[in-house]
C-alpha cells in the first residue's frame, strides 16, 4: 500500500476559472478525482490538500510525514522562491515529485527557476493534469 500526499499551492483552487488557455477547464477537485480514479485498484491511499499559505503547506508536509510514502507537490508560484518549502522537503526525507501543469520554461522569466527542483526526486512539467499521473507513476517506480 502506498500513501500519497498530494499538495497544491496558491491559486490552484481557482483551476477551471483562471487562465483556462493554460490550465484547462477542469477544477482542482475534478483533477484530483480523475487522478485517484486513474489508479483504482493499485492499492494507493490519497490525502489531498490545497492552501494559499506557504506556512500551511509546510505544516501539512510536517504533520503528514509519518503517514506519507510519497508526495506530489504542485507548489505553484512558491516553487520559484520558497526556500522554506525546499528546506522542509529536505528535512522530512519523503520522496517528493515537483509538479507543474504548464511548462514553466516557456512562460514568464521568473517562472523558469525552481528552488525546490533540486530537493525533489523529479520535476514533471507541462503535461496538464497528466503531470500528476506521470508523477505518481514515477513514485511507483522509486518507492
Amino acid at each position: 500500500m502506498m500513501n500519497i500526499l498530494v499538495i497544491n499551492g496558491p491559486n490552484l483552487n481557482l483551476l477551471g476559472m483562471r487562465e483556462i488557455h493554460i490550465y484547462g477547464k477542469e477544477s482542482l477537485d475534478e483533477i484530483m478525482a480523475w487522478l485517484e480514479s486513474s489508479v483504482d485498484g493499485l492499492n494507493h491511499h490519497f490525502k489531498f490538500y490545497q492552501s494559499n499559505s506557504e506556512g500551511e503547506l509546510i505544516n501539512i508536509m510536517q504533520d503528514e510525514r509519518q503517514w506519507a510514502s510519497g508526495i506530489l507537490l504542485n507548489a505553484g508560484a512558491l516553487s520559484h522562491y520558497s526556500y522554506a518549502i525546499a528546506d522542509t522537503i529536505k528535512a522530512i526525507q519523503i520522496p517528493t515529485i515537483e509538479i507543474h501543469m504548464s511548462d514553466i520554461n516557456k512562460r514568464e522569466s521568473f517562472r523558469k527557476k525552481s528552488v525546490i527542483k533540486n530537493v525533489c526526486k523529479k520535476s514533471i512539467i507541462g503535461y496538464g493534469k497528466h503531470s500528476y499521473l506521470k508523477g505518481l507513476q514515477y513514485l511507483n517506480q522509486i518507492i
